[in-house]
């Protein structure tokens, strides 16, 4: 049986900017008791693997100021704006973060950014049939662009070099799914599958 739900007796807003908002709640427990629960929202968000060709992917890197890191490559990721559907942000963030726009979208995930605190949807796509097409970033994005072969972009995963979860996410669906496709061309071709790879 699923745990009972929780009761929200009262809610008070803390904190608002354009990017997310803060509240406190008192909730009821199911054992009758409460307890404070600071809950943070933001828009839902959206993040794209784009391939250039069928072993190579564009990452973009910037400051990240939480961090104080900007060593770090990501793939481009961003909100979705009220206006827009998580498949037009992707492509939008495509164009602003790396200059590309795709002809075709693979969706492979949405999930909770958080479980606990933070109220976050992000979608995960896979880019393809990428054509140059540039729109000007953020007024608070300034990027560096590279093109990474996708077994280096995995390794970096790996090594936890790569560390914020859309890009981990997409990466690991990424090459899940190319094993799969390899499995299908070793049948299709009578080759045997590479060694350590699930029948």
């Amino acid at each position: 049986m699923p745990p009972k739900a929780w009761k929200t007796l009262s809610s008070k807003p803390i904190y608002e900017n354009k990017w997310m908002r803060l509240r406190e709640d008192i909730v009821e427990m199911p054992d009758g008791g409460t307890t404070l629960y600071g809950v943070v929202s933001f828009s839902e968000c959206v993040g794209v693997l784009p391939f250039v060709d069928d072993d190579h992917v564009v990452l973009c890197r910037q400051y990240r100021y939480i961090f104080g890191e900007n060593h770090r490559w990501e793939m481009p990721t961003g909100g979705v704006k009220p206006d827009e559907t998580p498949e037009l942000a992707a492509l939008r963030e495509l164009q602003e973060e790396v200059g590309y726009i795709a002809r075709r979208l693979q969706w492979v995930s949405s999930y909770y950014t958080s479980k606990s605190v933070c109220v976050e949807t992000a979608h995960i796509y896979l880019g393809y049939e990428l054509d140059r097409s540039v729109l000007p970033p953020d007024d608070t994005e300034f990027f560096e662009i590279d093109t990474f072969h996708f077994d280096d972009a995995l390794d970096m995963v790996l090594r936890s070099q790569i560390r914020d979860s859309m890009s981990v996410i997409a990466i690991l669906y990424a090459d899940r799914i190319r094993r799969q496709q390899h499995r299908g061309y070793c049948a299709h071709s009578g080759n045997q599958p590479l060694q350590g790879d699930s029948p």
